[in-house]
């Protein structure tokens, strides 16, 4: 293989590249439902496997309504303190205020504060509600309720516990909610109970909102921000990116949840159901997600609960697959998730015992430059060939120039005499594109590398390296400003690969193959520090490579 095809190589790569981070195609998307409300969405049927059970109250036990219809319980605040997370609940609503992972800060200082999920302000309404709404006029949200607890603390060696809610509404309706925590799970389990002890039977859904402000930077090229949702088994990804935009789907879901940078709020029914759920950008710049499962029915003298798992915490992969409930789905690489899942995996299980994923990324560079070692070896072996055949195949365009049939003949006969593939340096490239592009998905948006810390002023494998910071700008460089010396570093790397090439007969092919380094560096520039390191080890270990084998004799 020449320079000019592997100028088409790599200059198809930065396309490639262009084209994934700017232009990519949108994810599958739900149809857009104009002019409708989440307010205003009908419940679909059901399929026969409801999450809603509905059982009618022993006669031994009276039905009664807690407090009574219309009476207004003073707020409290109750706080749950957990190894994992902190979380403060209002008991109107009730609604979760505040969540706060402990294993997670703002920033790489170890004082910062923990990272807070609940980021909407005075007058944003609820993060997360679940409401029993039977379409009766002031019966549904700011609803003060009893609480059996004023706070919670789990330990390690903690038993699960809980908390439970109740208030009546307007209507006579009884509302009862239960949560349960556990010690060593982000997991919480929910019941919402509905009872009616009325005269009248009640017909109503348990509507859930969930809503989060999206973060002033995405963080990451790869990373999503907004809702998804398990529709019909797969992953269905719903952007409403525009103020004032909704779109809707309905279906069998299995989950759904608001996810940003690095986080994940998500709803998981105990028994996947048909319904409807609608994503929608308020004017406010608050996300708003509202799912509403099948009607129920309530007859006079009847309880229907709705159960739930709760999952507010890390995208982490291994944790999210611990958790189960396809939820692990939640993480998509796209059309490279198939390959960059498993190297997800070798990445977690490098760090079990090294416990640095900057030498972590290190050795699984060196691992996929081991597996595609034969190839690779095959690709500059077939490369040094063909620079033995340069001169001949110089003084055949020479002699034909005019005779592009006859040149190519020509050719085709040379490559045959000495048995050299034009193309043998290509193929084994071609296969380890889509690698490359699942480690890129992988390292330029897991969570794993969030303030995670390599060696001297890399302390961030997720963001940019920068040696010093200044006060002014620097083109091309997005804050904090300073020396990119690792992407710098990769720079110089790629211009020693340029020069070990084989030189092609072409001066402009020449003059734009040392350019490339050049334009490679300046890309690399605001890319996260993990994946520029991967690059660089890549890059040295194809120097030795290259090395070796041109050093060999004919």
């Amino acid at each position: 293989m020449d320079k000019k095809t592997i100028l088409a190589f790599t200059l198809s790569f930065v396309v490639l590249v262009g084209w994934s981070l700017f232009f990519s195609p949108e994810p599958k998307q739900a149809p857009i439902k104009k002019d409708a409300t989440a307010q205003n969405i009908q419940p679909v049927a059901g399929d026969g496997k409801s999450p809603v059970s509905v059982t009618a109250v022993p006669s031994a036990k009276p039905v009664t309504a807690v407090g009574q219809p219309g009476h207004q319980v003073a707020e409290k605040r109750i706080e749950i303190d957990t190894p994992l997370y902190k979380v403060v609940f209002s008991n109107v609503g009730p609604t979760i205020k505040s969540f706060k992972l402990k294993k997670y800060r703002q920033t790489t200082d170890p004082d910062s504060p923990y990272v807070e999920l609940v980021t909407l302000e005075q007058g944003m309404g609820d993060y997360l509600t679940i409401e029993f709404d039977d379409n009766t006029v002031g019966n549904v949200n700011h609803k003060t309720f009893s609480v059996d607890k004023d706070s919670l603390t789990l330990n390690q060696d903690s038993e699960p516990a809980t908390i439970v809610f109740q208030g009546t509404r307007q209507n006579g309706i009884a509302i009862t909610q239960t949560y349960r925590f556990f010690p060593d799970r982000y997991g919480i389990d929910l019941a919402v109970t509905a009872t009616n002890p009325t005269t009248t039977p009640v017909n109503g859904v348990f509507r859930t909102t969930l809503r989060s402000v999206p973060p002033n930077d995405k963080g990451s090229y790869y990373a999503y921000v907004g809702f998804a949702l398990l529709l019909d088994d797969s992953l269905d990804e719903i952007e409403v990116e525009d103020p004032g935009e909704e779109k809707s789907a309905r279906g069998k879901i299995g989950w759904f949840a608001y996810e940003d940078n690095y986080f994940i709020s998500a709803i998981v029914p105990v028994i996947p159901t048909k319904g409807a759920f609608t994503g929608k950008h308020l004017s406010s710049g608050v996300m708003e997600g509202v799912f509403l499962p099948p009607a129920v029915s309530l007859p006079v003298s009847a309880q229907a609960t709705s159960e739930y798992q709760l999952y507010i915490g890390p995208r982490d992969l291994e944790v999210l697959k611990e958790f189960g409930k396809n939820l692990d789905q939640a993480i998509n690489f796209g059309w490279t998730d198939i390959i960059a899942k498993p190297l997800l995996y070798t990445l977690h299980f490098f760090d079990q015992y090294i416990h640095n994923y900057g030498l972590s990324i290190i050795l699984l560079t060196i691992l996929v430059k081991i597996l595609f070692w034969p190839l690779t070896h095959k690709s500059y072996k077939s490369m040094k060939e063909m620079q033995k055949l340069q001169p001949r195949m110089a003084k055949l365009r020479e002699k034909y120039k005019g005779d592009k049939q006859k040149l190519n003949q020509e050719m085709m006969g040379l490559y045959k005499t000495y048995k050299v593939n034009p193309m043998g340096g290509c193929l084994p490239m071609v296969v380890q594109i889509p690698v490359f592009f699942a480690l890129f998905r992988v390292l330029g948006a897991c969570i794993e590398l969030r303030h995670a810390p390599f060696v001297f002023w890399i302390n961030d494998l997720s963001a940019p390296d920068r040696l010093f910071h200044f006060s002014f700008q620097i083109p091309f460089m997005t804050p904090p400003y300073g020396i990119p010396v690792l992407t710098l570093l990769m720079g110089g790397s790629m211009f020693i690969q340029q020069k070990m090439t084989p030189t092609p007969g072409d001066p402009t092919q020449a003059k734009i193959m040392m350019f490339l380094p050049v334009i490679f560096t300046f890309m690399f520039i605001n890319f996260p520090s993990g994946l520029v390191l991967y690059w660089l080890v890549n890059n040295l270990l194809s120097i030795g490579q290259q090395y070796r084998i041109y050093k060999q004799p004919a």
